[in-house]
């Protein structure tokens, strides 16, 4: 209860704060329908009123904004839209809905849960390619003082590339060589996630302190001897902390990599609903992204505590 308090607290401050930016981010629109409805506007005349700013047109009409918490396609939505949307795309669509799992016994492709598992599998596969690979090219740089001075500055320079531009790229190369489908998206997935994993990993096989070292030598151990019990075990809460970021930006490399090939997952959801102007789709589907990454960053985390506590760090 005392951590939940605050959590309720920042939660409750956040969805007034949204509420409160509604009427002004939807002012604009509010306000027209309610001249075509035959209200009297301040400033009376659309030129007047287009350079002026949200806040100001709200100020000027506090009475006629009721209908901005409701609009069919707001510039901002309300937060009971954001939930309605999601409500009517997961339980609703895959329970009642012609489509859904219950009518057809597969996941509906109007739903969030079947946009949603595009996007997990992509994010998985890249996580699982970026992480393997930035172990070992971690173990390569903490072994090869070669690898350190060429690998790693590669590794550095990658990541300054924007991925937005990078995911086209990279789609097309793999398409034209006759890769399609979940490969593409699990490579940029992968390109984003690997680098974390590459810095946690290096830190922590550089944790031991020299002494630890030196007492390992005086044992006559041989590098894969310390590398296995001195090297590995110190790097394991380096790991748990760089897959955490890993996770997440596997995820943001997965949605990214859904923006053109628009074949399904929350990318091309989000993708969709900024073509035909529909905010609260785009809203409902970046929340099941956030949702999506706070539980595979909790799985991680669960992961972190029971491996500590089976090597005896953590109780």
């Amino acid at each position: 209860m005392r951590s939940l308090v605050p959590v309720l607290v920042v939660v409750l401050g956040l969805l007034a704060l949204w509420y409160a930016a509604v009427p002004v981010m939807n002012a604009a629109e509010t306000l027209t329908r309610a001249e075509r409805a035959g209200a009297v506007i301040d400033p009376p005349t659309a030129v007047e009123r287009r350079d002026l700013s949200g806040l100001t047109l709200a100020l000027r009409n506090p009475g006629l904004l009721g209908e901005s918490w409701s609009l069919e396609r707001p510039r901002l939505p309300a937060p009971h839209q954001v939930a309605a949307e999601i409500w009517a795309t997961t339980w609703d669509e895959e329970v009642n809905g012609r489509r859904g799992i219950v009518q057809s016994g597969s996941f509906s492709n109007r739903s969030l849960i079947y946009h949603g598992g595009i996007t997990l599998a992509a994010t998985l596969s890249g996580f699982l390619i970026g992480s393997i690979l930035g172990i070992l090219l971690a173990v390569g740089i903490v072994h090869s003082r070669t690898m350190d001075l060429s690998v790693m500055p590669w590794a550095i320079v990658s990541q300054t590339v924007p991925i937005v531009a990078l995911a086209p790229m990279i789609i097309v190369v793999l398409y034209s060589v006759g890769v399609q489908g979940l490969l593409p998206k699990a490579v940029i997935s992968a390109y984003l996630s690997f680098f974390p994993v590459v810095v946690g990993m290096v830190k922590g096989l550089r944790a031991p302190e020299r002494m630890d070292l030196d007492l390992m030598r005086t044992y006559s151990a041989s590098r894969g001897q310390v590398f296995w019990k001195l090297r590995l075990p110190a790097s394991v809460p380096y790991l748990f902390a760089s897959l955490k970021i890993a996770i997440a930006a596997s995820l943001v490399g997965a949605i990214v990599g859904e923006l053109p090939v628009q074949k399904g997952g929350l990318g091309a959801r989000m993708l969709a609903g900024s073509y035909y102007g529909q905010t609260v789709q785009i809203w409902s589907a970046l929340f099941a992204a956030a949702v999506l990454a706070a539980l595979l960053v909790w799985v991680i985390g669960w992961a972190e505590r029971r491996t500590l506590r089976a090597m005896g760090v953590a109780g």
